[in-house]
């Protein structure tokens, strides 16, 4: 049995911006650990969906320089890296391989694993645990990738953290591969939206998607009590439907190979996802930010799943025009 060659990419090729977030290649991030191992498996299978190159990159930390600038970091093919070598290593003799390169980037991971963002077409990396929580899957530099790159990034949980199957209220029959997405019905990201109906056309894939609505509707009566008014839950419920099939109509027209399961679920929309995740290839979440003073923080319902959602999660970045919004 025959194997791909593995090959290395030169310096010059990765100091350029390259192609982009569409079209570029697969950047994937290893540390040596186990968790980067099985990143690594996932963006392979990645790649090879796309029919695209993958780049396996090893960031040798240090502290972020004094002077911040485009050449601050030390670019190197991934020859003598000892990390680079055993993930070279861990391919020999496989077959079926994407086209691949390795890099090795001196620098803070923090700062240079987003700036692989800005030629690469999507960027995987493994979670970490952080702190004494079993529960958290989610590290620093994982955090400050789905925050700051200029790709959609995916986070692939470390082995174990898929939590047991729950029946939740927005759960569905299994029924074959699924992606999850986050729909926010009233303010849809388009970036999102075409992410999750592409890979899960790539994957043959059903795609769930999950539009949560403010629950309950509260009304006061004369006594000062706050009463549930079913009336207005229910129509709430058939308005955000509406919105939510009204969002979904065109990417149905592009996909029709897709099928789609649309969970209109009253709540916590993070709950919701985090719910439905068991068993699913991958749960799509828009990266919504949220400003606090002068740094900025991932949104709410973004930072949720990352952090319990024991599948791999992909958080996309929004257009330009929506991140003015």
């Amino acid at each position: 049995m025959s194997s791909e060659p593995v090959s290395s990419v030169s310096s010059e090729s990765v100091s350029g911006t390259g192609a982009g977030p569409d079209g570029g290649p697969v950047v994937v991030a290893v540390d040596g650990s186990e968790g980067s191992g099985r990143a690594l498996e996932w963006a392979l299978a990645a790649a090879g969906l796309r029919g695209v190159p993958l780049r396996v990159v090893h960031v040798r930390g240090y502290e972020v320089p004094l002077v911040d600038g485009p050449f601050s970091s030390v670019v190197e093919r991934g020859d003598g890296d000892p990390v680079v070598e055993q993930a070279r290593d861990s391919l020999v003799g496989r077959a079926g391989l994407p086209e691949l390169e390795f890099v090795t980037v001196d620098g803070s991971p923090g700062r240079e694993l987003p700036r692989l963002g800005a030629w690469a077409g999507l960027l995987v990396l493994g979670s970490r645990g952080r702190g004494g929580f079993a529960s958290l899957l989610l590290g620093s530099n994982g955090l400050a990738c789905a925050r700051d790159a200029a790709c959609p990034v995916v986070v692939v949980p470390r082995p174990g953290a898929n939590p047991e199957p729950v029946r939740p209220e927005a759960s569905v029959p299994d029924e074959g591969p699924r992606v999850v997405l986050g729909l926010s019905a009233p303010a849809p990201d388009d970036n999102a939206l075409a992410f999750a109906f592409a890979e899960a056309g790539r994957r043959g894939a059903r795609l769930q998607v999950i539009a949560a609505y403010p629950w309950p509707v509260l009304s006061c009566t004369p006594t000062g009590e706050f009463v549930m008014k079913a009336v207005e839950d229910a129509e709430t419920e058939r308005e955000y439907g509406k919105l939510a099939q009204d969002q979904l109509a065109p990417y149905r027209e592009r996909h029709p190979e897709v099928r789609v399961d649309v969970v209109i679920a009253p709540g916590d929309a993070a709950r919701h996802l985090v719910e439905a995740a068991p068993g699913a290839a991958l749960v799509v979440v828009g990266r919504h930010r949220r400003r606090l003073g002068p740094g900025r923080m991932l949104g709410s319902v973004t930072h949720a799943v990352l952090l319990h959602a024991g599948v791999p999660v992909a958080v996309v970045p929004p257009s330009p025009s929506g991140e003015k919004a």
